[in-house]
């Protein structure tokens, strides 16, 4: 019997989490031959199929699942293990990355890492943004800026405030449609399924026959859509007041509010650098609450009618 190598390990896991090759091939960075070089060699090592190639993708078969169950064991020792490791460094250097929203990372984050760079030059900044949740156990990142009612309980950090969100349309939509028409009324741009459990996907499933001109995955698709004419978008306040194409038809909507939370591990939370960055976001973001709670609508936007 061979001695396992870690990174065939890791390869196993990819595949098995992904449920492809080119799956795995993107979250490990690398080619799909790659992958799949990497598995026909674990698996001729190991004289055990450890998958069966379906129709639908690659599925463990027994040996491959058992495999798998005391992989994800090690990753979670060798997961714990870095951050410990991680949380020891005292050094105000080296790089953190920060997981958020798109949105807050095209129109909030980009100034306030800019003026902490300033103060800090030897700490880089990695921005991953996406609307699906990092998961900072694994370290996919070190810290997370993001829009939630309940943080998960093994994270700590702290709420800076609600994030209000309000519904806007371009100027040329409103010379069609008035802005005071009931919500209900208006043609609407929408998240896909993917976004389902966000606060606008609720949102506007909750709308009762509202019709749907537009879908997509990301808010700042949508408020580039709203821009065009394609309908009203639901938009957080901090983005919809900025974008000088998009008018606020109505006041902050209460049932689509949630909170704004910075996050870390409990093991990275003294990390000097982790430690910098979130002191600073915390009193910088806490600064910008009006913008935030939608009580700073762009001085230039005119009223609708």
């Amino acid at each position: 019997m061979h001695r396992l190598d870690w990174n065939d390990l890791r390869v196993l896991l990819a595949v098995a989490d992904g449920g492809s090759l080119s799956a795995a091939a993107r979250a490990l960075q690398v080619d799909h031959s790659t992958v799949l070089r990497r598995i026909a060699r674990f698996e001729r090592q190991l004289a055990v199929r450890l998958f069966d190639r379906a129709p639908g993708g690659y599925l463990l078969t027994a040996a491959g699942e058992a495999l798998a169950a005391s992989a994800r064991q090690i990753a979670g020792l060798v997961d714990a293990a870095e951050r410990r490791i991680v949380g020891q460094d005292l050094r105000l250097s080296g790089s953190v990355r920060v997981a958020t929203t798109d949105t807050l990372a095209l129109v909030v984050l980009p100034p306030l890492i800019t003026r902490f760079r300033h103060t800090h030059p030897d700490v880089q900044i990695e921005l991953a943004s996406g609307n699906p949740a990092a998961d900072l156990t694994r370290r996919d990142a070190d810290l997370a800026v993001r829009p939630t009612l309940e943080p998960p309980e093994n994270l700590v950090g702290r709420r800076i405030c609600r994030l209000a969100y309000a519904a806007y349309a371009a100027p040329a939509y409103l010379q069609q449609t008035p802005a005071r028409s009931a919500l209900a009324k208006h043609v609407w741009v929408a998240p896909d399924d993917s976004m389902a459990s966000t606060v606008v996907g609720r949102y506007l499933r909750a709308l009762p026959q509202a019709e749907i001109s537009f879908r997509a995955n990301s808010l700042a698709s949508l408020a580039r859509a709203a821009a065009a004419g394609l309908g009203v978008a639901l938009l957080p306040c901090y983005l919809g007041d900025s974008s000088p194409d998009l008018q606020r038809i109505r006041e902050p909507i209460a049932e689509a509010t949630t909170d704004l939370w910075l996050l870390t591990h409990e093991d990275l939370r003294k990390t000097a650098r982790v430690r910098a960055l979130l002191d600073f976001l915390a009193d910088q973001l806490g600064a910008e609450k009006d913008l935030l709670e939608g009580r700073r609508p762009r001085a230039s936007a005119k009223r609708p009618a």
